[in-house]
């Protein structure tokens, strides 16, 4: 399918929307920054950058580059991993981030209504200090909540508390022939014909282009304490999961690294882990109006961990000992990063008790294929973050080793009844595994959405499931 190139009169039909020069960028204004995203190695340039600032704006955009077959990419802080971001076919790409206005905090019914271009950080300091608490908790904590509902992010928190998804109740979105509509609301329960809200969630603007959000927020726990726990093998820690899962006690997160993704953070940020006695760990985080609460809950989880072989358990229960634990483990991806010329990932998720087989299978596959291949995860939910490293390989020779070690790592979660994805989407540089994983007649209904909301396929072209 065939796009059309803009020409000057295109440009000066967005400099009539825009009306401030400065918004609109073109050529050799582009910052190389707008042609990639954080990781995938996807690349290609928009023809213009249209730092967008309302819903009307990009309504009349939207509607012109319907009607004359430009391609539109939406994009707010470009911190994916996916390519969703990226403009494939060049055309206009509609930047989100000054759209960044929080709209209204309604106490009485518990939302806090925003634009998409607020930062995931701006988000949660924003509801803290008025006492409230917005769970979902991905890693990239500069991330514009448009991005994070694009992709229906998760996070550490996801054990307790459920992904974005679960924390949007209403959107108002943009359709790709330019009308304006909203999907959901301030209601607590909608049972009202098909939800078009969920559909947008996770779609990585390919059916829409979201201007407001609607967000669930909850009292904020005015205690949290954190145990990290030793163990001698990685085994032992991810086969004590299900088991910790099972209990009366629900953590707020259960993560999982190993010692070696920890030397690369220690490096990375200048500062020892607050433990080296063993070679796995599970770092559990536990929240409640009161130290009391929390102990009932850790205490007997404690137990588990210490019955099924743990080396001790780390109380973690000041705001200096939690930071230096958590900056950490936030730094995992970066440090990652550092240590290799490149790499590439994948967010596997499975069922949590196949976790162990999954991660002994990367282990297993850096011989087989001949990469290093580094991981670390959400054990609570089965979510495992795998980096495969390039380190002095030649370009061709990373390409093959790659594609190989990607094809097995997606092959071995089909057979664990996995996904391709547990939340960092699809984007263009997922979409042969996704194929591969789904029923053709699954990706034929995903067609038919696209095709139902974008019969001219302008919006975001060659991501997710589109040929």
């Amino acid at each position: 399918m065939s796009y059309k190139t803009l020409d000057r009169n295109d440009l000066n039909f967005i400099q009539s929307v825009v009306g401030d020069s400065e918004r609109v960028l073109y050529g050799d204004q582009i910052n190389e920054e707008f042609s990639h995203d954080e990781l995938s190695g996807t690349e290609s340039y928009p023809e213009a950058v249209v730092r967008v600032i309302s819903a009307e704006e990009i309504s009349k955009i939207l509607q012109y580059a319907n009607k004359n077959h430009i391609a539109v990419t939406p994009r707010g802080a470009g911190t994916g991993l996916v390519g969703a971001s990226v403009a494939m076919e060049h055309g206009i790409m509609l930047d989100t981030t000054l759209m960044n206005h929080f709209i209204e905090l309604d106490e009485e019914n518990l939302t806090l209504t925003v634009e998409p271009g607020v930062l995931l950080m701006e988000l949660a300091a924003y509801v803290e200090e008025r006492g409230f608490f917005y769970p979902p908790d991905p890693g990239e904590k500069s991330a514009t909540i448009g991005g994070n509902i694009s992709t229906n992010a998760g996070g550490m928190r996801a054990v307790k508390y459920g992904v974005t998804r679960d924390f949007v109740r209403g959107l108002e979105v943009v359709l790709p022939d330019g009308k304006i509509v909203h999907f959901g609301g301030k209601v607590v329960k909608n049972s009202s014909g098909y939800d078009l809200k969920d559909l947008i969630i996770g779609s990585e603007g390919t059916l829409g282009v979201i201007t407001k959000a609607v967000l669930k927020l909850l009292p904020l726990p005015s205690k949290a304490i954190s145990l990290l726990i030793p163990f001698p093998t990685l085994q032992q820690a991810i086969r004590t999961v299900p088991l910790i899962v099972k209990s009366k006690a629900i953590p707020t997160a259960i993560e999982f690294m190993e010692r070696e993704v920890i030397i690369d953070s220690e490096e990375y940020i200048g500062k020892k882990f607050p433990d080296n006695q063993a070679d796995a760990y599970l770092l559990l985080k536990f929240d409640g109006n009161s130290t009391e609460e929390i102990e009932k809950s850790y205490d007997s989880v404690a137990k588990i961990c210490l019955e099924q072989g743990a080396v001790d358990v780390l109380i973690s229960d000041t705001d200096e000992r939690n930071d230096a634990i958590w900056k950490a483990r936030g730094a995992f991806l970066e440090a990652i990063k550092g240590s290799t010329t490149y790499m590439d990932e994948a967010d596997i998720v499975v069922p949590r008790n196949c976790v162990n087989d999954m991660v002994e299978y990367t282990h297993s596959l850096q011989k087989e294929v001949g990469v290093r291949i580094k991981s670390f995860g959400h054990a609570g939910d089965g979510n495992l973050h795998a980096y495969i490293l390039k380190d002095d390989l030649s370009d061709e020779e990373w390409e093959k080793r790659l594609s190989l070690t990607m094809e097995k790592m997606y092959a071995k979660a089909r057979e664990l009844h996995g996904q391709v994805s547990g939340e960092h989407g699809i984007g263009f540089a997922k979409k042969p595994y996704l194929k591969e994983s789904l029923d053709p007649e699954i990706i034929g209904l995903m067609r038919g959405v696209k095709q139902a909301f974008d019969p001219n396929n302008i919006l975001n072209p060659h991501k997710i499931c589109e040929p």
